[in-house]
């Protein structure tokens, strides 16, 4: 899968480092089934306290988790970077990232103790603002850019605006600024994270992954040279029109919106390419994660022109089975590998093979897991009672990443305890 590109012991972080956080965010999604059995119906108004709470839950406790590691893992792979002592970093990354992501949380629902935002933006900006300079960094100093190591620096760099957009906001929430433009600076907040972070991420990745996985051609290079720029350069001239033409705004929006579109469609294209004729459970993962973010941007379109808030809730759902489905097609291929490769690699010949960490059918039912968490969370929307279903059904699917992660590390263990080793000595 990944030797094409000559990884070696040496590059790879170990895996610890990508399995912690990888775990993490499997409890931070576990967490958000909760919410949503606490907060209920209310997580579907945007202004609600259960709806910013259980949206910061997924994007920064799970999604930025997940992204973290699937960079300190991809780094090597697709840039050929090298972070240097992985495992101290990644504690100074991770240790403070989760309390400050608890610490918001916690401040989003005790409105009394206003401090908690700053003590949350101390530790947030920490972690993440030095995770992003850590890497871009690295990647910077490449002399050669890929389609996809150029995508990452351009979605780390609007990571780093999305966090210091947040910055103003929770200024705003503990008094120390007057939030003149909070309402502004909230929108931007959000589709920096949501487009800029999330999807161009993902979008980075996939010009390298889905090729490689699944054997199919090249996405264009119009699309693969330039679609990460272009949207960046969007979601930058949309500060000031934001702030003094705000009229220009949907223009802008739209066309984000039929970008993403053309990146879905050419992506479900190349899928239905692929050289390799099985089908596991990573490619439905990404045909879901791909019709989701047509539905979700084609519905952001048609929000634009009307007040239907319905929309804008099954917008947003569409949004996160987009993100999530992705997310797990690369979980997928991330644990098996590098459980079975850092064994090999270290000469046990009684490595499990792939297929012994996650076995495909393991992988089949987690899908329909899913797929029924984002149905029924849909439901709800028009019978408010199955969104106890929906919060059950959150839990249990990350309750199953979970449960991989696990096993996988106590695979690895056990190997690594019993295993057997090729004798080079007396070769």
């Amino acid at each position: 899968m990944f030797q094409q590109n000559g990884l070696s012991l040496d590059q790879a972080p170990p895996i610890s480092v990508v399995f912690r956080l990888f775990l993490m965010a499997a409890f931070f999604g576990i967490l958000a089934g909760f919410l949503i059995l606490f907060y209920q119906e209310t997580v579907f108004d945007p202004a609600s306290r259960g709806a910013i709470t259980l949206t910061h839950t997924l994007t920064l406790g799970v999604m930025a988790s997940f992204m973290l590691g699937a960079l300190f893992q991809m780094l090597p792979v697709i840039a050929g970077v090298v972070l240097d002592a992985p495992i101290k970093r990644s504690w100074w990354i991770q240790a403070p990232f989760a309390l400050g992501t608890i610490t918001l949380l916690l401040a989003f629902n005790l409105p009394a103790y206003s401090q908690l935002y700053i003590i949350a933006s101390l530790l947030l900006g920490m972690s993440l603002l030095g995770a992003i300079a850590l890497m871009l960094s690295k990647l910077m100093r490449l002399s050669h850019h890929s389609s996809s190591s150029r995508g990452m620096m351009i979605a780390l760099f609007a990571f780093s605006v999305t966090i210091l957009l947040a910055f103003y906001l929770t200024a705003t929430l503990s008094g120390f600024a007057d939030g003149s433009h909070y309402s502004q600076v909230k929108t931007l907040h959000y589709h920096f994270g949501l487009i800029g972070w999330i999807a161009l991420l993902i979008i980075s990745i996939s010009f390298q992954v889905v090729e490689m996985f699944y054997v199919t051609p090249p996405y264009p290079r119009i699309l693969s040279q330039y679609l990460t720029g272009t949207i960046l350069f969007l979601l930058l001239i949309k500060i000031p029109l934001l702030l003094f033409l705000p009229s220009a705004v949907v223009a802008i929006d739209t066309l984000l919106a039929l970008l993403l579109i053309s990146f879905a469609l050419f992506t479900l294209y190349r899928l239905s390419q692929k050289k390799r004729p099985l089908s596991d459970a990573t490619i439905w993962f990404w045909r879901l994660g791909m019709g989701s973010l047509i539905l979700s941007m084609l519905l952001w379109i048609i929000s634009m022109f009307t007040s239907y808030p319905l929309l804008q809730s099954i917008a947003y759902i569409a949004f996160a089975s987009f993100a999530l489905s992705v997310v797990f097609a690369m979980f997928y291929k991330i644990v098996p590998f590098l459980t079975w490769f850092h064994l090999n690699a270290q000469g046990y010949y009684t490595a499990p093979m792939m297929h012994e960490v996650v076995h495909p059918k393991t992988a089949k039912k987690h899908f329909w897991i899913h797929l029924a968490a984002i149905i029924v969370l849909l439901l709800s929307l028009f019978a408010g009672k199955l969104i106890f279903i929906a919060g059950a059904l959150t839990i249990l699917s990350f309750g199953w990443v979970a449960y991989q992660i696990i096993h996988a590390h106590l695979l690895y263990r056990k190997t690594e305890a019993t295993g057997e080793k090729f004798d080079m000595g007396n070769t």
